[in-house]
């Protein structure tokens, strides 16, 4: 589909668009890349476009030069948890995605899980630990209560920064102690034993699923973004009724959050066919090797219109 497709506003609607990237997270390598890899698809759609990198410049210049609205790309904290959208708001700068709450809520594991069991979502069982207050004595206890096998992941990272696998006391206790480097709360949950998928949503629709496979532990940081071995099957491989479940959960998984215009929702499969629950993700990946961009290939979306896509839910 062309870049000016009769749907979409012309480059020159949008006027003078600041691509936020970097930040300050954990995640600051991949934000850049995912940032320039949307600006280089604005500005060869004509879009008058700008990288902005709040790290190193005031949210402020936003006003003062001018700019008409923001394309959000920061991954992880200041950028993905609604600080930098509050900042947008009271600053009257329109932005793209999901906003301060959805955003908030989507950032926070333990929160998205809390409103998932109130919904009737499946999402495996777990249990949360603060870091001033965690015993490790407790290991050989939560193992047993979770099944034997956990994954551990700080509550507020993304890109699996900090996620681990334990199947012993120690290597849990070691597990929870790294995780809270990143974060003073850390959640522990059942390891689900099955393939894992990843839904992505576009306005309102929940794109073809995509499966991976990874010879690493589990579908890591090097996975996601240093190795060559991590596979990606879209389609899927899953039933049209599965594919149709699938896309039905991970919809109604991203909107109980409050989550709009786009993002992904990751899933596991159990054994027993079983589809449970793991994140939403409110601003996902954007490098040309993403998972959002494959699905929506798939969907027959190019990258360049899924960036429009996404911009003009700003209008």
């Amino acid at each position: 589909m062309s870049a000016h497709d009769l749907s979409l506003p012309s480059p020159e609607a949008f006027g003078k668009v600041a691509v936020l990237l970097g930040g300050e997270s954990a995640e600051r390598e991949v934000s850049l890349a995912s940032g320039y890899a949307v600006l280089e698809a604005l500005l060869d759609a004509g879009v008058n476009a700008h990288p902005f990198d709040p790290s190193e410049r005031s949210v402020y210049e936003l006003v003062s030069e001018k700019f008409d609205r923001a394309f959000i790309i920061l991954h992880g904290r200041g950028g993905e948890d609604g600080v930098m959208q509050g900042a947008l708001e009271q600053l009257g700068v329109p932005y793209t995605g999901t906003g301060v709450l959805g955003s908030a809520l989507a950032m926070d594991k333990v929160l998205s899980k809390l409103v998932w069991s109130a919904r009737n979502l499946p999402t495996a069982e777990y249990r949360v630990f603060d870091k001033q207050s965690f015993n490790a004595n407790e290991c050989e206890h939560i193992l047993k209560d979770l099944g034997g096998v956990v994954m551990v992941k700080p509550s507020h990272e993304g890109s699996s920064v900090g996620m681990a696998k334990a199947s012993d006391a120690k290597s849990l206790a070691s597990a929870i102690e790294n995780a809270f480097v990143y974060d003073d709360n850390v959640l522990v949950e059942a390891y689900i034993d099955g393939p894992e998928y990843t839904v992505a949503i576009l306005d309102g629709k929940a794109l073809p699923s995509i499966r991976m496979t990874s010879p690493h532990v589990f579908y890591d940081y090097d996975a996601k973004y240093k190795t060559d071995t991590t596979e990606y099957f879209c389609p899927s491989g899953l039933p049209l009724a599965q594919e149709s479940e699938l896309g039905r959960l991970a919809l109604t998984a991203f909107e109980a959050l409050s989550g709009k215009g786009w993002g992904r929702v990751d899933v596991m499969r159990h054994q027993d066919g079983t589809f449970y629950l793991l994140e939403s993700n409110t601003v996902p990946g954007m490098t040309k090797k993403s998972l959002v961009p494959k699905a929506a290939k798939q969907a027959d979306i190019s990258f360049q219109q899924l960036v429009l896509q996404i911009l003009a839910k700003s209008m």
